[in-house]
């Protein structure tokens, strides 16, 4: 049976490509059938008979399509408070991780978690994000770093989205860090370990794409090119944290394998971007881990925007460097952090998260064909979404065109 409705009296950030100020359309109307959009536009030129189809008032609020968040560690087990308060004292991130804390604590807490401890742990996070008017989510591995271990990872996350109405968009991070078993045979690692592990996870059908840690206490670049390799081979799509600590050209190796995004960039340089520009990859900004870290190096935001790059937002919620699991808090740090206005950080949860996901066209846009996933708020004007600290003004989300 056909599912039809009619949403009326709102206000409609669309969001759509090259429309300035939001895409915002007064005195709106937007009608779903079966879960897509199917026209949008001022509610006194709606082209069929309404009294058609059922017809719902949305007095006056605020629709935006539903949030994205592109970038999470959201499946772990424990914490890393102790570790806060060491650098408050003044300890280095790279010096936590050096001393066997850092990632490999919170592998040691996933690997001990029942599976349905890790559900459990997990599902209080992500309803944070859903109360933000989250309707996507993507959801890395890279906490077990045994073929086992993170296979798991990826299945509890699956998991996720038989819970709630949400689409969980699982990634590949097995080279993440490499685990004390393998100290100073990251090679071997790779190896044995990574690679054959994503061979598994594709066949297994846990995995929606690949991502890497370029870094110092990470992964060297020929490293991670050997895994962006091995997904090409199965088809998977790439994806990288790239110049959060130093600069090892990360972002450049992302743009030579049309990576869907590149991640953290606080030490790309501004000479990079136009090479980094050519390839269309996203550049994904994370203000929590750059805020927790307390971070100084500014991402290259003026570079980027001058080369046209489309700049997405994400918590990067993870028990470490950026234990947030607010959305809109993400976008209220990048505009105070980096300087992004308002309708960037709105554009980089919804048009442009999308986009670093591969869902372009489907989620992030009001826009005829996309999926009727939206976001109904209790504010006047988008710019709101950005300047409230604390709390949520969504009033309800729509998903598949029912209220959620």
């Amino acid at each position: 049976m056909t599912q039809q409705t009619l949403f009326t009296d709102c206000t409609v950030a669309t969001l759509k490509s090259g429309q300035p100020n939001y895409g915002l359309i007064e005195d709106a109307a937007i009608l779903q059938r079966d879960g897509l959009i199917e026209w949008i536009g001022p509610s006194g030129v709606v082209p069929l008979k309404r009294s058609e189809m059922d017809e719902q008032s949305l007095q006056g609020r605020l629709v935006t399509p539903a949030l994205i968040d592109c970038h999470t560690h959201l499946v772990f087990g424990g914490n890393r408070s102790k570790e806060f308060e060491q650098r408050l004292k003044g300890v280095s991130y790279e010096e936590i991780a050096s001393s066997g804390g850092g990632i490999n604590s919170t592998v040691e807490a996933t690997r001990a978690a029942s599976f349905d401890a890790l559900v459990s742990a997990s599902l209080r996070r992500l309803d944070d994000l859903i109360s933000d008017g989250v309707a996507v989510v993507e959801v890395k591995s890279g906490y077990g770093l045994t073929i086992d271990d993170e296979i798991r990872m990826l299945q509890v996350a699956r998991k996720l989205e038989e819970l709630r109405p949400v689409k969980i968009v699982t990634t590949w991070l097995a080279a993440h860090a490499v685990p004390p078993a393998f100290k100073g045979r990251a090679d071997t690692y790779i190896d044995h370990i990574v690679i054959p592990g994503l061979v598994r996870a594709a066949n297994e059908g846990l995995v929606d794409a690949v991502d890497g840690f370029c870094e110092t206490i990470a992964f060297t670049s020929g490293q991670i090119e050997r895994v962006f390799q091995a997904a090409g081979s199965l088809g998977l799509p790439v994806k990288l944290h790239a110049e959060q600590l130093s600069d090892q050209k990360g972002a450049l190796l992302a743009a030579r394998y049309s990576a869907l995004s590149a991640d953290h960039l606080a030490y790309l340089s501004a000479t990079d971007v136009e090479a980094f520009a050519s390839a269309g990859t996203v550049a994904v900004l994370l203000p929590g881990a750059f805020y927790t870290l307390k971070e100084t190096k500014l991402p290259p935001v003026a570079a980027l925007r001058h080369h046209n790059v489309d700049i997405a937002i994400a918590t990067d919620c993870n028990p470490g460097s950026s234990p947030i699991s607010s959305i809109l808090t993400a976008m209220n740090m990048a505009c105070t952090e980096f300087a992004l206005t308002p309708e960037e950080a709105l554009a980089g949860t919804t048009r442009c998260a999308a986009k670093a996901l591969g869902l372009s066209g489907q989620y992030g846009e009001i826009t005829i064909g996309a999926r009727a996933e939206l976001a109904v708020w209790d504010v006047e004007h988008p710019s709101e979404l950005s300047y409230w600290l604390g709390g949520s003004p969504l009033h309800k989300r729509i998903s598949h065109g029912i209220a959620a």
